[in-house]
């Protein structure tokens, strides 16, 4: 007998170890050996990412209706502690354009209270998911549905900086949902600020030109810090941080806990919930996105839990929600670094911006840094791959659009949610149209791997023809998606055949729907005396259809066509 030996009969010791899975890539290149010259490195890209992580920083963290203080303090404290653990050489932390929608909702219905204990629940999440290995699974997100909320995102963030840029004045808060945030900016358009729309102007012209002529320099710094000396020189009437927050500390906040009770717990479960699974969603695509730039790999798992306790320290320093930042990241590769030390260096020259520089950020102003935020959210939506996908098929189509159209109107989770949903229901339906079933006539021996003498079984095209047997071939992935179509075939067995044949040579996977389908029909034929062969499973098949049910008392199993139709012809010998 010849015996088979499956991959997933390979030694234990050959998956990885726990330790393989979860330690932090710092630790990683500092036993491949890490000098003066790797430290030169990283210490140069940090400042390069810390030039470019400031303005956005705080734009972010003001668009999302906190200070512009904790945009830094979540850049410094998340940042640092993503690098120091994650598991991604060149991941930088901080607070990210995709949060926008989320945290300034939390913080509107539930206050800066509510928005920490649902960052901080979220880390515990983070953490939880990544012990628990989910972060293999994130992978699974359909494209169109990352494209579809990224540019849904994008479209509220622009909407969002619209009071800025054009210097409204509204006479309540500003509404969240999109069309009366339109409505409203409208009605209040008579108070538009001519200064306020010829600085954003300027900003995002200097941001375009010099993006096109030098785009190796720290553009948006350089257009933001020209817009507060326009400001301070010509004495313009803008608002800036230090008339709208008083300015920014010179020195980090201490570490507190919140006001915690058990009903505010669990209200802020939800927005916990959608932190984490935005959260991980961002950041393993920005590591995807680093592993492509430099052909490194990154460690899914180890990266969450970095994710998770960099969300809870920032939590705990009065910080937003943390997450990879892909701008950032693709910055720091770019800038030349060597591995985390740079994203940690990063979150160091930020700290010594706050202890040193803080007061030059009250003469900012929020149209520079609403400028800022406008050409971020253009950067943001995938253009070219948004109108391929548009044009590329129907169901495509239609699970990016649906995505996109969810998170403007509706909800950001809840368009995740739809958009997989759907777009899971568009692959089954594709999986199922790669799944045959047809007659099979050979005319020819059926190819087979060599074996003993013993083994082989003579061929006789006379019995592989005998019009008493009817050979049927499936082809692909036989499940419940495709269970249905294959059914009605077999069901339409003429009554004048005694045996019927189902060759399962070419099917990689069965599902217990499938077992059901051929154990009702085993059982049909066998009430109408025909005999069933089910023939050339794989051991995994052939294990997965005895797993299931009582099959083994409806169907006889054979090696291969041959062999069954060889079986057939000696019933009567």
């Amino acid at each position: 007998m010849t015996t088979t030996t499956r991959p997933s009969s390979a030694p234990a010791s050959t998956r990885p170890s726990f330790a393989d899975l979860f330690t932090p890539k710092l630790v990683t290149i500092f036993r491949e050996g890490y000098g003066l010259g790797h430290l030169r490195a990283d210490m140069i890209a940090g400042l390069t990412v810390a030039i470019v992580a400031i303005p956005l920083s705080m734009a972010i963290a003001i668009a999302s209706g906190a200070t512009p203080a904790q945009g830094l303090y979540t850049a410094i404290i998340g940042g640092f502690i993503i690098s120091l653990l994650g598991g991604s050489r060149f991941q930088i932390g901080g607070p990210a354009g995709a949060f926008i929608v989320l945290v300034a909702a939390t913080v509107q219905a539930h206050g800066m209270d509510g928005l920490i204990i649902a960052t901080m629940l979220a880390g515990l999440m983070l953490v939880a998911a990544g012990y628990l290995r989910l972060g293999t699974y994130i992978k699974f997100i359909p494209y169109p549905v990352t494209v579809g909320f990224t540019a849904g995102i994008a479209v509220i963030i622009f909407a969002s900086q619209l009071k800025e840029l054009l210097g409204l004045s509204l006479t309540g808060a500003e509404p969240g949902p999109l069309v009366d945030k339109l409505m409203a900016l409208w009605h209040a358009a008579p108070s538009a600020s001519t200064p306020a729309i010829i600085l954003s102007l300027a900003t995002v012209l200097v941001i375009i030109v010099l993006k096109r002529l030098r785009p190796n320099l720290p553009v948006m710094l350089i257009a933001v810090a020209g817009s507060a000396v326009a400001v301070t020189l010509l004495g313009l009437s803008v608002e800036t941080i230090g008339t709208k927050f008083g300015g920014i500390p010179q020195s980090l906040p201490t570490p507190a806990l919140p006001t915690l009770t058990f009903e505010k717990v669990i209200t802020m479960l939800p927005s916990a919930g959608a932190f984490a699974l935005l959260g991980a969603i961002e950041s393993l695509l920005s590591a995807v996105v680093a592993d492509g730039m430099t052909g490194r790999s990154h460690r899914s798992n180890c990266e969450l839990v970095a994710q998770g306790c960099a969300n809870v320290a920032s939590g705990l320093f009065g910080g937003i929600c943390v997450t990879g930042t892909i701008a950032r990241t693709a910055t720091n590769i770019r800038a030349g670094a060597h591995g985390p030390v740079a994203g940690m260096m990063h979150a160091l020259f930020l700290l010594l911006f706050i202890l040193i520089a803080a007061p030059l950020a009250s003469f900012i102003p929020l149209a520079g840094l609403a400028a800022v935020l406008a050409i971020v959210a253009w950067d943001m939506v995938e253009k070219q791959a948004f109108a391929t996908l548009v044009r590329a098929s129907k169901g495509d189509a239609a699970v990016l659009l649906v995505t996109f159209l969810l998170t403007i109107f509706r909800d950001l989770t809840e368009a995740i949610i739809v958009g997989f949903a759907l777009g899971s229901l568009v692959f089954i339906y594709r999986m199922s149209k790669t799944t045959m079933i047809e007659q099979h006539m050979p005319l020819v021996a059926e190819d087979t791997a060599d074996a003993s003498a013993e083994d082989r079984v003579p061929y006789d095209s006379a019995s592989a023809t005998d019009p008493d047997m009817v050979i049927y071939r499936i082809s692909g992935a036989f499940f419940f998606g495709a269970a249905a179509s294959i059914a009605s075939v077999l069901d339409r067995i003429a009554d004048h055949h005694r045996a019927l044949v189902i060759d399962f040579s070419a099917v990689p996977f069965v599902d217990s729907t499938a077992v059901s389908t051929i154990e009702g029909l085993a059982r049909k034929a066998a009430r109408g005396g025909i005999t069933v062969y089910l023939t050339g499973a794989s051991p995994d098949v052939a294990q997965t259809l005895r797993r299931f049910g009582h099959i083994t008392e409806a169907v006889q199993f054979e090696p291969s066509i041959n062999a069954a139709t060889e079986k057939w012809r000696q019933r009567g010998e």
